[in-house]
């Protein structure tokens, strides 16, 4: 296998670990809530616990990626998320469940910004919109066949088998990093920026805690008062630290960079309603409409068979055309497939009633996902891609921990109809958002920049 598919193979099976458990677990959120108690705050940390941790030191992780080495990392972070899927999937209750989800996601956060960086020092410019779009298709699928394959499991076996199945791409991928040449020697490594680190934990902790069980323990308690002053403190501070360190973990001058800065903007209200929508449905579906795991599961498989099919594609078409209008038009598509899942009612027919809406959704994720990330490492030096992509998928994973954190105060305590269509519409509202931002913010690449000279191109591998 020639060098750069074995590059590109291993980055999407790795993204593929770190994002699948990130969307799997909501299929299994019913049974496992059944099982070790705690109700709709269990089934929100079960989610929030891994993308706090995943977002909170993915930024630290590109830092690292880019001093230590992107296969390095990798190796590390692989061998973190097997132990932890296999302390998950043994959890006695959920106060260890949760804390396994965290340092899990803490593992998952070595993954990510490490694949994808190492896509962008393999490539060529010339391929790299295609590479980063078959990346992105089969990464963003995590999202979307994760229901599906969660609920197989769940329904045959248990929701503990989810856990115990990461051990075998994560076998896989620790053996095709073998085939690949080692990380070049750093001869300088700039220092870690650990007080930035600490303080981002804090932030984001404080503040989802207080948003999670703010509708439980009441917004007046201390509780969740003392938890929110805490995080709103912790995250100033930590963007006044990122400004006069020297070194930090999160370089405010990438967003000098316009694409960079309105792309990372775009991507925070996109990827809070790619995580609001498939919740809010997945759960609803089993709570209120009464289906099985594997139904629900099912009932979402349309959007991953058309990112699949045409995100490469629209990868491609992204670095001839530029991304702008596939950031713009995608988003808006997406929001209309939400709008029109409206018609569901308490008898919740689902071929009539959410499976259009489901459809248009799927398109417009696959007209936006590649051209959105290749957007973003586009405006990056190659240098600094490791960070460049750490801040992006940082942003995602916040915005999808917020979204999720903040589903009690959208729909109430109970995602019956009502819920859901209130979730369905801050849903549309969040893509529309994300879509006007896209077409204020981006701006298309010179055409000469868009596409390399052959003089200029990598020899192949």
């Amino acid at each position: 296998m020639a060098r750069r598919t074995r590059v590109l193979v291993v980055a999407i099976i790795v993204s593929f670990i770190a994002f699948l458990d990130g969307a799997v677990i909501n299929v299994a959120l019913p049974s496992l809530a059944e099982e070790l108690g705690g109700g709709l705050a269990l089934q929100q940390w079960a989610v929030d616990a891994y993308l706090l941790t995943l977002g909170a030191f993915i930024l630290l992780a590109g830092s690292l990626s880019d001093s230590f080495g992107r296969a390095r990392m990798i190796r590390i972070g692989l061998y973190g998320f097997g132990v932890t899927s296999v302390a998950c999937a043994m959890a006695p209750d959920g106060v260890f469940f949760v804390i396994a989800r965290a340092f899990q996601g803490a593992a998952g956060a070595l993954l990510v910004p490490s694949s994808l960086a190492l896509i962008v020092a393999t490539f060529p410019i010339a391929e790299q919109g295609r590479a980063i779009g078959r990346w992105t298709a089969w990464t963003t699928v995590a999202f979307l066949i994760g229901p599906l394959f969660g609920g197989l499991l769940v329904d045959l076996v248990s929701w503990r088998l989810v856990f115990w199945i990461n051990i075998i791409p994560i076998a896989v991928a620790l053996v095709m990093l073998r085939g690949i040449a080692r990380d070049e020697p750093v001869t300088e490594r700039a220092p870690i920026d650990w007080t930035g680190a600490a303080l981002c934990v804090a932030g984001l902790g404080g503040t989802v805690f207080a948003l999670i069980e703010g509708e439980r323990l009441g917004w007046g308690s201390p509780i969740v008062l003392v938890p929110l002053v805490v995080g709103v403190i912790a995250l100033g501070l930590f963007v006044w630290w990122e400004r006069r360190t020297p070194q930090p973990m999160l370089p405010l001058s990438l967003f000098a960079a316009r694409n960079f800065a309105a792309g990372n903007l775009a991507t925070l209200f996109i990827y809070a309603a790619f995580s609001l929508g498939p919740f809010a449905i997945t759960i609803f579906l089993q709570e209120f409409g009464g289906f099985s795991a594997t139904a629900a599961g099912l009932a979402t498989l349309p959007p991953t068979i058309m990112l699949v099919l045409l995100g490469s594609w629209f990868g491609g078409l992204s670095t001839r055309f530029g991304p702008r209008i596939f950031m713009t038009a995608g988003p808006i598509i997406v929001a209309l497939g939400y709008l029109l899942t409206l018609a569901v009612t308490e008898e919740v027919v689902f071929w009539t009633e959410l499976l259009p809406g489901i459809v248009v959704s799927g398109l417009g994720m696959a007209i936006t996902v590649a051209p959105l990330t290749a957007a973003i490492l586009g405006a990056v030096d190659p240098a600094r891609a490791g960070i460049g992509s750490a801040v992006n998928n940082a942003v995602a994973r916040i915005a999808g921990l917020v979204a999720i954190a903040s589903i009690g105060v959208i729909v109430g305590s109970t995602l019956d109809v009502d819920g859901y269509h209130r979730a369905a519409i801050a849903t549309a509202a969040l893509l529309v958002v994300g879509g006007v931002v896209s077409w204020l913010g981006i701006r298309n690449p010179p055409q000469a920049a868009r596409v390399e000279a052959p003089s200029s191109a990598s020899p192949a591998d």
